[in-house]
């Protein structure tokens, strides 16, 4: 009995001294504690290998080629024919950032107006939703359900019915031309389009951040309100001083995934309008306009551009998480 346990310690002892050899000793020591944990994970692993990190290093790898449709290897019948195209090293980023014809850069500020405005206005009004359907009001459960339908309904179905909508003879023109005023083509004007993109965003966005907002705001304690109240607070200085602080941890989540989502939101601007209307198109439609929508199809300038939509979404999450975690350690 006594051997076993001098065994069991020795082995401890072993273990804890070969902690401090490096990571690979961390990574064996790991392994031979938790090697259930890690046979587990091998499946998830594998998948995103697959399905992330090969397109990914294929698309980086394209960016610093000529690689068209044209010099890509394909087969014709019998006839093999090989890749042709050529290492260009940064070519593609330097035309589409500078270049003569430049089309990035009106792409990019509607990119940036596009999210700030559907981020926006999607959390106002989830917030105020969330906060008037967290009210004991009659009927709460069914006001519930019936906000939640535009997200369980599919964007595609949703997005196709808002075509017809918003066509020149749509329910909303017809509603205009009865109140006396004059009804856009909100389908091909190109101000209406940016309008009509917003709203149709904000109707299929909504629900979510309403739901979130929703759990964060029955999980503030009601004695910090009912302490307000004793102070004489009034409503609004409750909602600004108990309120938003108490969905601070939400509403940074929410909004991190809101622009996330908007910036490459392709199903709404494409559904809605196709790839012709040049002037609404942001920068994921873009890409994909330069991949399927013209010949020769510009694979290179099409995966360059998804990089650069990758890396403006990696700086802005590291800048924001970094913006946060200052203001949660200033305010503690």
């Amino acid at each position: 009995m006594t051997t076993v346990v001098e065994g069991k310690s020795a082995r401890q002892s072993h273990h804890g001294r070969g902690s401090g050899r490096g990571p690979m000793q961390l990574i064996k020591n790991s392994y031979n504690q938790y090697w259930y944990a890690w046979a587990m994970c091998v499946p998830v692993v594998l998948v995103l290998l697959t399905v992330v990190a090969y397109p990914l290093i294929q698309g980086i790898y394209l960016t610093f080629t000529d690689a068209t449709s044209l010099n890509v290897g394909r087969t014709i019948g019998v006839n093999e024919i090989p890749d042709s195209y050529s290492w260009v090293g940064l070519k593609n980023y330097t035309e589409i950032l500078t270049g003569s014809n430049n089309q990035f850069w009106p792409h990019f500020v509607w990119t940036v107006i596009w999210t700030v405005a559907c981020v926006a206005l999607t959390y106002a009004l989830g917030l105020g939703l969330a906060v008037a359907i967290n009210r004991q009001i009659k009927a709460r459960g069914f006001y519930r359900m019936l906000l939640i339908l535009p997200w369980a309904v599919p964007t595609f179905v949703t997005i196709f019915a808002w075509r017809l909508i918003l066509a020149d003879d749509g329910v909303v023109n017809q509603i205009l031309i009865g109140l006396g005023l004059d009804g856009p083509s909100w389908l091909s004007d190109p101000f209406a389009q940016k309008v009509a993109a917003i709203a149709v965003n904000i109707w299929c966005g909504f629900p979510f951040i309403m739901i979130s907002m929703l759990g964060g705001l029955q999980s503030i304690p009601r004695e910090l309100y009912e302490a307000a109240e004793m102070d004489g607070a009034t409503p609004w200085q409750r909602f600004v001083n108990v309120t938003l602080p108490g969905l601070r941890p939400v509403s940074s989540t929410v909004i991190l995934l809101g622009v996330i989502w908007t910036f490459n939101q392709f199903n709404v601007i494409f559904l809605l309008f196709g790839g012709n209307s040049d002037s609404v198109q942001i920068l994921v439609t873009y890409a994909y306009r330069l991949f399927f929508g013209q010949q020769p199809q510009d694979y290179a300038r099409s995966a360059t551009v998804g990089i650069l939509c990758l890396s403006l979404l990696v700086v802005f999450t590291s800048v924001y998480r970094r913006w946060l975690k200052r203001n949660d350690q200033g305010a503690l």
